[in-house]
């Protein structure tokens, strides 16, 4: 009994590249467009990464206020890498919680801050939100895991939650914003904070126990009373 042996076939030979064409020609796939794709998806870079995830009016922010800045640099010192030669992560530090009229920029520089972590060389998995759409997030409703979404917002490395206070007050949303806000004081996760409620205003608004936490877990800025996007349409 002979046995035909069947010669291997390279991924360049005639046979296989007919193949390939009629398996395409199935699929209406132009074989033209297959040759053109590069081999390997372009990198990213940590920068260009950290634009894609940012709101287009904060892409270029730039902080510059000296106790944002004394902040960053205290997260970037307390990044750790996971593994030996790995990239420092952030993963605790401190929190900043900025006050201030509308239009001092307090979303600015919380935008920046993030920019300057990631310049500075370190990685960092961040989340920004509003309060009232975090709330809006959280709120139970049918199809959606609002104990789910809540602790993957407590655990995120950093998270920004801009405008606390601006949403309608209620004993949900103390009772939501102490679960969130405890949760991160206890795991030491750096968040970012920015109000237009005047400190002293805090506790009328958030309730005894939410700002016992953000007293002991966060450094207090308050910016003065000057609306810099005013302030750039009369330059």
């Amino acid at each position: 009994m002979r046995t035909h042996i069947r010669e291997p076939q390279t991924l360049g030979s005639e046979g296989t590249l007919d193949r390939m064409a009629r398996i395409l020609a199935a699929r209406n796939i132009d074989p033209a467009v297959v040759a053109a794709l590069p081999d390997e998806p372009e990198p990213f870079s940590p920068l260009e990464a950290l634009s894609v995830g940012m709101p287009p009016r904060y892409q270029a922010a730039v902080a510059d206020h000296p106790q944002v800045l004394a902040w960053a640099r205290e997260v970037a010192e307390a990044a750790v890498a996971p593994s030996r030669g790995a990239r420092r992560q952030v993963t605790t530090g401190p929190s900043l919680l900025m006050a201030g009229v509308v239009g001092v920029g307090k979303t600015h520089q919380a935008y920046g801050a993030v920019r300057l972590l990631v310049e500075s060389g370190v990685g960092v998995r961040w989340r920004a939100t509003t309060a009232a759409d975090l709330y809006a997030d959280l709120r139970p409703r049918p199809g959606a895991d609002s104990e789910r979404e809540l602790a993957a917002v407590s655990c995120c490395p950093l998270l920004i939650i801009d405008d606390l206070g601006a949403a309608k007050a209620s004993e949900w949303v103390e009772e939501v914003t102490y679960r969130l806000i405890n949760r991160r004081y206890n795991h030491m996760l750096p968040t970012l904070i920015t109000t237009n409620l005047a400190i002293k205003d805090l506790r009328a608004y958030l309730g005894d126990r939410v700002t016992s936490r953000l007293a002991q877990m966060t450094t207090r800025v308050e910016f003065e009373p000057v609306d810099r996007r005013r302030h750039r349409t009369a330059a």
